[in-house]
C-alpha cells in the first residue's frame, strides 16, 4: 500500500483488481476503508484505486486551510503519477464534492461519474451541521464524537441491531489512523465553501446520482439538484439504507453501481 509525493503531502492509495480504473473518494471522518464492505463485488470485475484525503487516514495532514478544489487536485496528480489517463469515478458525500471538482477541472480524466449520498450546495440546516462538526472535534473526545455524528449517517433501522453502534464506535476508537483535530475542521469549512450548483451543466460524462431515501444529512432533494443540473445524470432512490448506505446497505449500493457501469461498457470499448 504506497504512498507518492503529491503536491507537498504525502497521499496514501491502494490499487485492487484488474480491468477498466474505477476510482472511489471517500467523504468527511473517512479514508479509503470505508469502501471496505463492496470492494469484493468491485475487484472482481475493476481495477480499484482508493486513496485517503488529504487530512485523513496514511495521507499527510497539514495544518492549513484545505479546499475540495486541492483535493481533487490531489486525485489528478496520483492518476498522473500511475499513469492512469481516464477512470470511472465514485465519491460519497464530500467525496462526491471532490468528484465534481475533479470532472469539472479535468473531464478528459472521467469516464462516467457516481455521486453517493452527495450535493452542489449545502442548505442552512446542512451548513450548520456541518459547521458544529468542524467546532465539535476540538472540544470532545472521539467516542462522544461519533456518538454526535452517527445519528445523521444510520437509520432507526440499523439502530435497532444490538450492538451495532457500539461495534463501530469501538472500531473508531481503536482505528491506528484517527483524523487529526484540525483535519476534520478544515475539511469542514472546505464543505461549506462548496457550491457547484452554476456548474453542473458542464459535466458531461454519464453520471449516476445515487441516493437513500432515509438519508437526513443529504437528502433526497440535494441528489434531485445533481440530476437535474447534470445533462447526462440518472437519479435511483434506494429504498433501505441512509448516509451510511454503504455500511447499512452495501449490497444495493454495489448492485446499482455495477448495474450503472455495465450499461456503459460497449461505450467505454468504442471510445479506446
Amino acid at each position: 500500500m504506497p504512498k507518492v509525493q503529491i503536491n507537498g503531502i504525502d497521499l496514501f492509495f491502494d490499487i485492487k483488481g484488474t480491468g477498466e480504473p474505477l476510482l472511489l473518494i471517500a467523504g468527511f471522518l473517512c479514508d479509503h476503508a470505508y469502501w471496505s464492505l463492496i470492494m469484493p463485488s468491485l475487484v472482481s470485475q475493476y481495477q480499484v484505486i482508493r486513496l485517503d484525503n488529504r487530512g485523513m487516514g496514511r495521507s499527510s495532514a497539514p495544518d492549513s486551510h484545505y479546499s475540495l478544489k486541492q483535493m481533487a487536485s490531489d486525485v489528478a496528480e496520483l492518476l498522473d503519477h500511475i499513469a492512469i489517463d481516464k477512470v470511472h469515478l465514485a465519491g460519497h458525500s464530500m467525496g462526491g464534492q471532490i468528484a465534481q471538482e475533479l470532472v469539472l477541472a479535468h473531464p478528459e480524466k472521467v469516464q462516467s461519474l457516481m455521486l453517493l449520498s452527495s450535493l452542489a450546495k449545502g442548505d442552512e440546516l446542512f451548513n450548520s451541521i456541518i459547521e458544529t462538526w468542524g467546532d465539535l472535534c476540538s472540544n470532545v473526545d472521539l467516542k462522544l464524537y461519533e456518538k454526535v455524528v452517527l445519528p445523521w449517517i444510520f437509520t432507526d433501522t440499523f439502530y435497532s441491531i444490538p450492538g451495532m453502534i457500539e461495534g463501530l464506535i469501538e472500531f473508531a476508537i481503536r482505528y491506528p489512523f484517527p483524523p487529526a483535530t484540525h483535519s476534520l475542521y478544515d475539511h469542514s469549512r472546505a464543505m461549506l465553501d462548496f457550491d457547484t450548483t452554476n456548474r453542473l451543466q458542464q459535466i458531461h460524462c454519464p453520471t449516476l446520482v445515487l441516493v437513500g431515501k432515509q438519508d437526513i444529512l443529504t437528502p433526497l432533494k440535494f441528489s434531485q439538484q445533481l440530476a437535474q443540473g447534470i445533462p447526462k445524470a440518472e437519479l435511483v432512490v434506494l429504498d433501505g439504507g441512509g448516509h451510511g448506505f454503504l455500511i447499512e446497505s452495501p449490497d444495493a449500493v454495489v448492485s446499482t453501481m455495477l448495474n450503472f457501469l455495465e450499461k456503459l461498457k460497449p461505450a467505454y470499448t468504442n471510445s479506446l
